[in-house]
């Protein structure tokens, strides 16, 4: 049984500020409005009052506790655009009117090889945007399904004013996820031909972000016959690939210097390494609920590499806004009010979405208060 956190007395006291939110109590994962406590604002703090939030598939799998982590009740969003409020005394970079966004994660130990080298995403003891136990008090983090958040300005970013915040959050997470492997291993630079599997959330803008890297050409790669008009003809991809036709993957085969894979691979792995050129390399992005099937000698015939990506550090995401915004590249997104959410979650699951949906907090919260 997954554990369910309560609200002490303790909690209160430690984080006196009061918003609203919304969270889901159990595996349903239906998302009921919330009370809930926010720290007052520390010497390291950011304050942010939430404009727009989207919903990621993480978030989905967490509030029905695929994952058996839950922590209920779970107040999901880790894609969070706002402009800040306060700023606390050691605050130097961010002022009351600037417009930021927080991600994946909130804090982390800040001393370990991975910290210390710019890497904290890969931090054993990363705290979570939301259903994380917070290593500075201990209290359970809450997400960007919420009208106000408090973070460690360590963990902002800043948003180009170029970039709208509503299309630009889910970047956040998407774009974060599949900008930062690509730039760490050289895909869609210049003369190379990328493969993308999966034309979704991650999917589209992986597409995007190797377009305006240079890349040759970019492939999209899918089970869904009904996503070659929207590759081609809506992304620009320059070419798609129907997995399941095997005389599509046999002409593609050995033409891809690089492939992202942002689906849930599950099964054997070999057909799309048999994609790769020699020395080719598959970045693994999605996480498949069963272990997937590797044949060594799907890469040691080609030297081929297969590797894995998780999230992105702060600097990198950083970057990915102000490449984004300098080449007027932003999410394709379904602005949603409060009310819709669990509607959006069902479509979610059913993949009935182009590509996220986006949670319009700033305009439509206040409707929620209401109902408690």
């Amino acid at each position: 049984m997954a554990p369910t956190a309560t609200a002490t007395a303790a909690e209160e006291q430690q984080h006196p500020r009061k918003a609203l939110g919304l969270a889901a109590h159990d595996a349903s994962g239906h998302l009921s409005p919330i009370h809930i406590s926010r720290r007052n604002t520390g010497d390291d703090d950011v304050a942010i009052k939430v404009l727009y939030c989207g919903i990621c598939h993480s978030d989905l799998h967490t509030i029905k506790n695929e994952w058996r982590n839950a922590i209920y009740p779970v107040v999901p969003g880790h894609e969070i655009a706002g402009v800040v409020t306060e700023v606390g005394k050691n605050v130097t970079g961010f002022a009351a009117g600037d417009r930021v966004g927080v991600g994946c994660m909130v804090n982390t130990c800040r001393s370990c090889e991975s910290c210390e080298g710019g890497a904290e995403n890969y931090c054993s003891r990363i705290v979570f945007t939301y259903n994380s136990l917070d290593s500075r008090d201990g209290t359970v983090t809450r997400g960007g399904y919420s009208d106000l958040v408090v973070a460690d300005a360590r963990f902002v970013v800043r948003f180009p004013d170029a970039l709208p915040l509503d299309a630009g959050a889910p970047l956040l997470c998407a774009g974060a996820t599949v900008y930062a492997p690509m730039r760490r291993h050289g895909l869609g630079q210049p003369g190379t031909h990328v493969g993308v599997v999966g034309l979704g959330g991650l999917g589209h803008v992986a597409v995007k972000f190797a377009r305006a890297f240079g890349a040759a050409k970019v492939t999209v790669i899918s089970t869904s016959p009904g996503k070659r008009e929207e590759a081609l003809e809506r992304l620009g991809a320059d070419a798609f690939v129907l997995s399941t036709d095997d005389a599509e993957m046999k002409a593609a085969a050995g033409t891809m210097h690089g492939i992202v894979s942002t689906a849930c691979t599950t099964g054997a792995v070999h057909p799309y390494l048999a994609l790769l050129r020699p020395h080719g390399k598959m970045v693994l992005l999605g996480v498949p609920e069963k272990p997937m099937q590797v044949s060594a000698f799907a890469l040691i015939g080609g030297g081929k590499s297969l590797t894995g990506s998780y999230m992105a550090s702060i600097k990198e995401t950083q970057e990915m806004l102000d490449f984004a915004a300098e080449h007027g590249l932003n999410a394709d997104v379904e602005v949603i009010g409060a009310g819709e959410v669990n509607t959006a979650m069902e479509r979610l699951a059913k993949g009935d979405v182009r590509y996220r949906f986006v949670i319009d907090v700033g305009n439509t919260f206040s409707s929620l208060a209401s109902a408690l």
